[in-house]
């Protein structure tokens, strides 16, 4: 079986072992923006794999937005062998982030900053933070996750979906149509994210100026999300979860 997890830092399990939120900052620079090993080990994505004895295949990359979510999804989509056992678990990013292309690469850029941006492109990120519409970027996501459940649902997927930092928090009844996801969608129109789960559960972020946390609240999530699939039918394991 494989489990297909991706996200931003949060599925990346940024500085949860080493304070590099990517392997090239700390001696992997063939990894590139790719996560760093020892975090990656300790992921909840990785934890959750150990639980489910599965292959885990990890496609989540710091500071990325839902584009890079999306097309990087789409794309292991389209290779997925159709006899393979597959359960995804996908961690969305806060809505206002883009993606750009650059210079033959992809640019993960965001309004609260970005770790590079070329001279030629700093007016343009200038227009682009001045001229996010949050209501907008909310429901522009809203809109394209939920094809990609579908999608995921036609290609008969097991998939589940939260949300990292922000909710839908603004896609009302009556003003914006919220939809169905038959418990593929840990509460996306509440402030119930993985941020507030586990600081419910009494977890601290690795920093006070930090956003992201430690072991220990990846293996809490681990078992939320195990928990939550077995709960909701998402997946029926064959055999008992190991420790």
């Amino acid at each position: 079986m494989i489990l297909y997890t991706n996200g931003d830092s949060h599925t990346a399990a940024a500085e949860a072992v080493s304070p590099a939120a990517f392997a090239e900052d700390d001696g992997y620079p063939e990894l590139g923006r790719r996560p760093h090993p020892a975090n990656l080990q300790a992921s909840w994505g990785q934890q959750l794999a150990n639980r489910l004895n599965a292959t885990s295949l990890c496609d989540a990359e710091s500071a990325a937005s839902n584009a890079r979510i999306l097309r990087t999804t789409r794309e292991w989509m389209k290779n997925l062998v159709p006899w393979e056992s597959a359960l995804a678990v996908i961690q969305w990013s806060t809505w206002e982030r883009e993606e750009w292309w650059y210079n033959d690469q992809y640019l993960q850029v965001g309004s609260s900053g970005t770790d590079w941006v070329p001279k030629e492109l700093e007016d343009q990120y200038k227009r682009f933070v001045v001229g996010v519409d949050w209501t907008h970027c909310q429901q522009y996501w809203h809109d394209e996750i939920w094809q990609l459940h579908l999608d995921m649902d036609a290609a008969k997927i097991p998939h589940v979906f939260f949300n990292g930092n922000n909710s839908f928090d603004r896609i009302r009844n009556g003003v914006w149509h919220q939809v169905d996801w038959n418990n593929a969608y840990i509460a996306p129109y509440s402030n119930y994210t993985y941020d507030q789960i586990l600081r419910e559960a009494g977890f601290d972020t690795v920093r006070p100026d930090s956003w992201h946390f430690g072991k220990d609240a990846h293996c809490f999530w681990a078992d939320f999300v195990l928990q939550y699939c077995i709960e909701n039918n998402i997946w029926k394991p064959d055999a008992l979860p190991v420790d």
